[in-house]
């Protein structure tokens, strides 16, 4: 088992928020995902009637904008949006206030991969129409990547560290993973971190649909994304945000905060290989993975679940499977995985923080969600699948996968907290 480091390097979990296909708020999300429910539907963003590929994980808009208010919403890109409103739930879940806080001391770091989408298209049309005097002057604002994280430092008020990262499907795990070390180096003492996306576009599934990663089961769009079956076709985009609160051991004890597990470990590494394929042995993904074990002071035995990134590619599942064989050795043929893009998707820059808060609820629960539409494992990813109904599990240790184009890859270690801390 092991060892606790110091309490000043320790970094805890104290508040989520979630915006996905499943649902607007952690709870909702996490009784679906235990109920098997998909979010996957039809497209009704846009017409998307001449595309092969016409099925998506979509938010309910009229809800998000109940939460954040209308005047406000129109202010900002839909990502944003996605990304205030799960940060407003996580602020609220960890009981924070800002008149007790040092706003210096609070910081965000929400990334987004496709950014202001909505508004870049809005707009080009507009562009490309001629009517230049129409074109609205808060273009600029909406689009760029950060303002998920600008939104929600304006809103809350909170003025230490604050930026966006982008590293493609890795992004939410990314984000907190640099989050923690914020506070583990004293920049900070709280930070609210994730990622947040909405990119289902005609833009967005035009080019995916091209690289042929989408899948075309439009006339079951439930069953659509199925990892690790041996009919999967291709991803399903989807959009959400993710937003957890991250906060310094001794600070959360000190003010009464419900810590809900620990952040026990992250690293990350690059392929540094091609702009989209995996690389084919899987060895630098599951660096990233001995790397966290190593830093928790754990071994592959520790490791009680895995929450896959699995899109349910072909080539994507079959790489991870191979990634996991190599950094836990023969225990990965035992320890149970679920992945819970069967049930939402691939909301891309958001996933990762989306599996994040999932992993949590995991934990504070003791089950685990099932993996929906495996019929028909493929051969070449024989791992201890979670399928059926929600598992009731042990956990203590949950390892989190994330891989994003260019190579990135992530691997985040959540601890449950025992009667000792």
């Amino acid at each position: 088992m092991r060892t606790r480091t110091e309490c000043r390097s320790r970094v805890v979990i104290t508040g989520l928020g979630a915006v996905t296909p499943l649902g607007i708020t952690a709870d909702t999300f996490w009784t679906n995902l235990c109920a098997g429910r998909s979010g996957v539907s039809a497209i009704r963003l846009f017409d998307a009637s001449t595309f092969r590929s016409r099925i998506a994980g979509q938010v309910c808009d009229q809800a998000v904008c109940d939460i954040v208010g209308r005047k406000l919403a129109r202010r900002m890109d839909r990502f944003a949006l996605f990304g205030l409103a799960a940060a407003r739930e996580a602020w609220q879940s960890a009981r924070l206030c800002i008149d007790d806080l040092d706003p210096y001391e609070v910081g965000v770091l929400i990334g987004s991969s496709h950014g202001g989408e909505h508004a870049l298209m809005a707009e080009m049309d507009t562009i490309l129409h001629g009517n230049l005097r129409h074109v609205s002057p808060r273009l600029i604002p909406r689009l760029l990547s950060n303002m998920a994280a600008v939104q929600v430092g304006i809103d809350l008020g909170l003025r230490g560290p604050s930026f966006s990262l982008g590293s493609a499907c890795a992004t939410g795990a990314q984000s907190i993973g640099e989050a923690a070390e914020i506070i583990r180096r004293g920049d900070a003492q709280v930070m609210l971190c994730g990622g947040a996306e909405a990119c289902i576009t005609p833009l967005t599934i035009a080019g995916d649909q091209a690289a042929g990663a989408l899948s075309y089961r439009n006339d079951a769009p439930e069953r659509a994304s199925r990892p690790f079956d041996a009919g999967r076709d291709g991803f399903v985009l989807a959009e959400g945000a993710g937003v957890l609160v991250l906060e310094a051991y001794e600070h959360a004890r000190q003010r009464g905060a419900p810590i809900l597990a620990e952040l026990t470990a992250y690293a990350t590494t690059c392929d540094a290989l091609h702009e989209t394929h995996p690389e084919g042995t899987g060895l630098h993904a599951a660096r990233a993975i001995t790397r966290a074990l190593s830093k928790a002071d754990l071994a592959a035995p520790d490791i009680d679940a895995v929450f896959a990134h699995a899109t349910s590619t072909v080539v994507g599942d079959r790489a991870e499977t191979q990634v996991l064989y190599l950094a836990l050795g023969d225990k990965a043929e035992c320890i149970p995985v679920t992945a819970i893009k069967s049930a939402i998707g691939h909301p891309l820059a958001a996933a990762g923080a989306i599996q994040a808060v999932a992993v949590v609820k995991a934990l504070q629960a003791q089950t685990l969600p099932p993996l929906l539409n495996l019929e028909t494992p493929d051969p070449a990813c024989h791992l201890n699948f979670v399928v059926g109904q929600t598992q009731p599990t042990p956990l203590d240790y949950v390892l989190s996968n994330s891989f994003g184009f260019g190579g990135h890859n992530v691997a985040l270690i959540f601890g449950s907290m025992d009667d000792d801390v």
